[in-house]
């Protein structure tokens, strides 16, 4: 079965298709597909006219090939309108979709997925995994291989950048089982607290034989391979920031195991990290201290130098990233129940350094309506035009696209 349907048709102002609708309990709420931000003036697009809910990568899964012509989500009808019950995913998320806009539709690419791990952009090829077997998909063929069987709890998070291996986390047998299908404030310290015993392993994409690199009781997650260096993995110690030392790299052989940012003052926290796409620096999230002063932080993977772009309050974002060419940063924005308490804090945002380091902001989209339950996620469109992104402030959880340039309404028919 192989379900067809338009999107990126060009944003005129005011216009809204008939495409689908959901229905909550009060009265059915249509889907724009496309219109102008009165508050910004910038085009917002939404990419995932299927059925269903649909959600853009996480903010660090690259989800594009190279040359942006393709963009690959996830699709299910079981509401996923939140990242709280995340780790049950894969059994509920099954439909992957691949949005080109050369063609301005989006296609099924397979009905059962399972979790989307990346896109590497080179190869044109998705990697996946439903329980236990990790897959590979090409986005123009539509084969699919089957790479490895993985043993119970063990769960590939990242490809190197050869394509050679595969990396993530394990639980031993014995681990205890933590319930995680509730809010995530009634599991998340628990998991951290619990000190269950597992570890890092890789697995060889070609024989699908796994490899343990390193063991401990830390909970092990958000794991990135440098883009650039087929051999260095980045990996972080999951749970509450203040209680942790958060992000880490080690070489494929289980040498070169370094934190990459120490807290220099009490209650300071740094973490969702991210590789430059030049492979020279992670970036991070940085409070110095906890809820107080925010910054975009970065640390040069060679030499431990660190950077520091100051943030206003209303500007932190759950998650911030930076452009395919470096020039410039995205931030999702937060709600005043998050860790900034900002009191104006939900947009998307661009912001652009400048000559004296300081951060030019700009909102893109206003997200008032949104619930912040479902994170946004911002990514670039490996051209810069264009943030891709989650959002629910139509009722559904949906994929959208935000041009980073204003909208020129004496354009927009042309598009």
């Amino acid at each position: 079965m192989v379900l067809i349907a338009t999107v990126f048709s060009g944003c005129a102002s005011g216009d809204r298709a008939a495409g689908l609708t959901v229905k909550p309990a009060a009265k059915p709420v249509p889907l724009r597909d496309v219109w102008i931000d009165a508050d910004t003036g910038h085009c917002v697009v939404r990419l995932s006219r299927v059925p269903g809910e649909s959600q853009s990568l996480y903010f660090h899964q690259n989800e594009f090939t190279a040359s942006g012509d393709k963009l690959v989500f996830e699709n299910t009808d079981t509401r996923f309108n939140s990242q709280r019950t995340r780790d049950d995913r894969q059994f509920l998320t099954n439909r992957i979709y691949v949005c080109d806009f050369t063609t301005k539709k989006s296609k099924l690419l397979t009905d059962h997925g399972g979790k989307v791990i990346l896109v590497m952009p080179q190869s044109r090829t998705v990697y996946h995994q439903r329980s236990n077997t990790l897959y590979s998909t090409h986005l123009d063929t539509r084969a699919t291989k089957t790479l490895a069987q993985l043993p119970p709890r063990w769960r590939v998070a990242a490809i190197n950048a050869d394509e050679t291996l595969g990396a993530g986390s394990f639980l031993e047998p014995d681990a205890a089982q933590i319930d995680v299908s509730g809010p995530k404030s009634s599991w998340f310290n628990e998991i951290f607290e619990a000190a269950r015993p597992g570890g890092i392993f890789l697995v060889n994409l070609q024989t699908g034989a796994t490899n343990v690199i390193h063991r401990g009781t830390n909970w092990f997650n958000h794991f990135q391979f440098s883009p650039t260096d087929p051999g260095l993995l980045q990996f972080c110690h999951e749970g509450p920031w203040h209680k942790l030392d958060r992000i880490w790299q080690i070489r494929t052989d289980g040498s070169g195991l370094r934190l990459m940012h120490a807290r220099t003052v009490t209650n300071e926290i740094a973490g969702h990290e991210w590789w430059s796409h030049d492979g020279q620096t992670v970036w991070f999230d940085l409070q110095m201290p906890k809820g107080e002063t925010f910054f975009i932080g970065g640390v040069d993977v060679k030499t431990g130098e660190e950077i520091r772009y100051e943030l206003q309050r209303d500007w932190w974002s759950v998650h911030y990233n930076s452009s395919w060419d470096g020039k410039l940063f995205a931030g999702d924005g937060g709600d005043s129940g998050m860790v900034a308490h900002a009191p104006d804090g939900k947009w998307i945002y661009l912001f652009t350094p400048q000559a004296d380091g300081k951060l030019k902001a700009e909102r893109l989209v206003n997200m008032s309506k949104h619930d912040y339950d479902l994170e946004p996620n911002v990514q670039f469109t490996p051209d810069g035009k264009r943030i891709v992104f989650r959002a629910n402030f139509d009722g559904s959880a949906q994929t959208y696209a935000v041009e980073v340039a204003r909208a020129d309404v004496r354009s927009l028919h042309k598009r």
